[in-house]
C-alpha cells in the first residue's frame, strides 16, 4: 500500500470517527421527533385546556398552573412580587387556589406567596419544614394562620389531582442534606397532563438530584423548570440526560455580576433541548397543553 493511499484511510478513518462523536452529541434530539410549529394563541387547538404561567418575577420564582378550572402556585417570588401575584389573581378572577406549593423556605420564593393570600383562599399549602428562620417564612406562616391554615409537609411518592392533571411529589427524599445547604431540600414535583408532563425543581442542586436519580421515581418530563435560576450547582448531565426535556425554562433577572444563568448550563439545555425560555428575555411565559403538544407564548 502506497503511503498516499495510507493517507487517504487515515482520512477517511478520522472524518467517520468525527461524524461518530457528533452523532452521539446531537442523539438527543436526533432520535426523537421534532416538535411541531408553535403557532399563535388564536391557532390553539380546542381543549387546550392546561396553562402554565411563569413570572417574571427576575432571579426568584413564581408559577401559576390552570387546569380545567383548578389552580396551583408554585412559590411565590421575593416578598416585593407581593403585589404582582395579588393584582394577576385578583385581575383574572381567581379567588381559590387549591394548592400552594413553597418549594423551600427562601424568601425569593416564599416572600410573594402572602400576596396570594391576601386576595385567594386556598386549599392545601405545601412547604418542605413548618419552621425556618427567616423573615419571608414567618411572613408565610402568619398569612396562613390568618386563613387558619398550616404547613403540610409531602412526602416522596405522594399524588394528588388538579382536575385531570397528576402530580406527584419526588424530592425532598433526604433531609440530612438540608443541614449543610437548604436549597438540597425542595420540593420537586412532576405534574401529567395527557401525554406531556413538567418536571419542577425547585433550587435543587447536584446533591438532591443524585437522590432523586437513585429514587428510581419517574423524572423523564417534556418540560423542566431549571433548578436554582441556572446556577453551575444545579442541572448535572445525568440529571438532565435522564429528564430528557425538549424544552427548559429558566426564571432569571440577568445578572453579570453573579453569572446567572451559567454560559455552561445555558449551552448544556441548549444541545438537549428544542426550545429553552428565559424570563428575563421573554418576560411571563405561558405555556399551555392539549395534553399532546405543548404552545407558548409570552408577555412583557
Amino acid at each position: 500500500m502506497t503511503n498516499r493511499n495510507k493517507a487517504v484511510i487515515f482520512l477517511l478513518i478520522a472524518v467517520l470517527t468525527v461524524a461518530v462523536i457528533a452523532g452521539m452529541i446531537i442523539s438527543n434530539k436526533k432520535n426523537r421527533p421534532e416538535p411541531e410549529p408553535v403557532p399563535d394563541s388564536s391557532e390553539l387547538p380546542e381543549g387546550t385546556d392546561f396553562e402554565i404561567r411563569f413570572f417574571d418575577v427576575g432571579k426568584a420564582d413564581s408559577a401559576l398552573i390552570r387546569c380545567e378550572g383548578h389552580y396551583m402556585l408554585i412559590d411565590g417570588g421575593d416578598p416585593d412580587d407581593s403585589d404582582l401575584i395579588y393584582s394577576y389573581l385578583k385581575n383574572h378572577g381567581i379567588k381559590y387556589l387549591d394548592y400552594i406549593v413553597c418549594s423551600h423556605c427562601h424568601k425569593d420564593h416564599a416572600g410573594g406567596i402572602p400576596g396570594a393570600l391576601e386576595y385567594a383562599d386556598v386549599g392545601t399549602v405545601y412547604a418542605p419544614l413548618k419552621e425556618f428562620d427567616n423573615k419571608a417564612f414567618r411572613n408565610l406562616i402568619k398569612a396562613l394562620k390568618e386563613k387558619d391554615k398550616e404547613i403540610t409537609i409531602p412526602s416522596s411518592g405522594d399524588e394528588i389531582m388538579l382536575g385531570s392533571s397528576k402530580i406527584t411529589f419526588i424530592g425532598p427524599i433526604d433531609y440530612s442534606l438540608g443541614e449543610e445547604e437548604h436549597n438540597n431540600i425542595s420540593i420537586v414535583l412532576r405534574i401529567e397532563y395527557g401525554e406531556t408532563s413538567f418536571l419542577f425543581a425547585g433550587d435543587a442542586e447536584k446533591e438532591e438530584e443524585a437522590t432523586l436519580l437513585k429514587s428510581g421515581m419517574e423524572l423523564r418530563s417534556t418540560l423542566l423548570k431549571v433548578a436554582h435560576h441556572g446556577s453551575y450547582s444545579s442541572t448535572t448531565k445525568p440529571f438532565l440526560s435522564e429528564v430528557d426535556p425538549l424544552y427548559a425554562v429558566i426564571s432569571v433577572n440577568h445578572d453579570e455580576e453573579i453569572t446567572l444563568p451559567h454560559k455552561a448550563i445555558v449551552k448544556r439545555l441548549e444541545d438537549q433541548c428544542y426550545g429553552v425560555y428565559r424570563t428575563d428575555e421573554k418576560g411571563d411565559i405561558i405555556c399551555l397543553s392539549d395534553g399532546k403538544t405543548l404552545y407558548f407564548r409570552f408577555e412583557r
